[in-house]
């Protein structure tokens, strides 16, 4: 009787080198992080309704406190895809810088009196996610003040970048390229939910977003890039954003 051997015991071993080298590697993580230090704090506050128009006021008054300590990148209140919320993203050039400004809030008697006191009570939970921008994103600036914000978050099926990163970037690209919104940046968690992407787009207004994802749709590169990304998705979810006055991205 004829005994198979295994197919691994049948290669040489350049040859079997050469295959193992050509299979896939699963990374930890997207790359840059391992290469820059900074990563972005992403926050999400939820405000008592009979209190958001408050908290907006009294921020829009006090966040000068707090940004005299770390630099804020954008601040947003949620319009569509969640009520009575904002999101913030927070940028940092390392952990120890986090941690230091974290010490030094909490040693500051004019934020802790002038605003943590008062804005604490109006909340009813706050979350917060660490990210990096993806290898292929940088972040950028609108074209011009007063558009409208779409964050789009990506659950996607474990295994990392390494087995959805490409197909991931060709539908952001897809979008991005042909102008179907503007990206402002796309970004890869590391502390929260793990294998959840995020694309934040910016659009003139919520018409011409509605606008462009119409024409989107008709697009035979767009409609494949999605198709190929999607088989890695778990699920999505999506917010329309309005910036805040105080918001550096505005």
């Amino acid at each position: 009787m004829l005994k198979l051997r295994p197919a691994a015991l049948l290669l040489r071993p350049a040859a079997a080198a050469a295959a193992a080298a050509a299979q896939p590697r699963a990374r930890l993580s997207t790359g840059p992080q391992q290469e820059h230090s900074t990563f972005y704090e992403f926050r999400t506050y939820c405000i008592r309704p009979d209190q958001n128009a408050a908290f907006l006021k009294l921020t829009n008054e006090k966040i000068h406190l707090r940004t005299a300590h770390s630099e804020l990148i954008g601040y947003w209140s949620v319009e569509y895809g969640g009520l009575n919320k904002v999101f913030h993203i927070w940028k940092y050039d390392s952990f120890s810088q986090r941690a230091g400004v974290r010490a030094a809030l909490a040693q500051d008697p004019s934020w802790i009196s002038e605003y943590i006191s008062k804005a604490i009570p109006m909340l009813t939970s706050q979350d917060n996610e660490v990210t990096y921008l993806v290898p292929w994103s940088r972040l950028q600036k609108p074209p011009r003040d007063g558009g409208v914000y779409e964050l789009a978050s990506f659950q996607m099926r474990p295994g990392g970048p390494a087995v959805w990163g490409n197909a991931f970037q060709a539908a952001i690209t897809a979008h991005d390229a042909p102008g179907y919104g503007k990206l402002m940046g796309a970004f890869h968690s590391e502390f929260g939910p793990l294998n959840r992407v995020h694309a934040l787009w910016w659009f003139e207004s919520a018409d011409q977003r509605a606008e462009v994802r119409h024409k989107a749709h008709t697009d035979a590169r767009v409609v494949a890039a999605v198709r190929n990304s999607v088989v890695h998705l778990d699920s999505q979810r999506n917010q329309l954003m309005f910036p805040c006055p105080f918001s550096p991205m505005k």
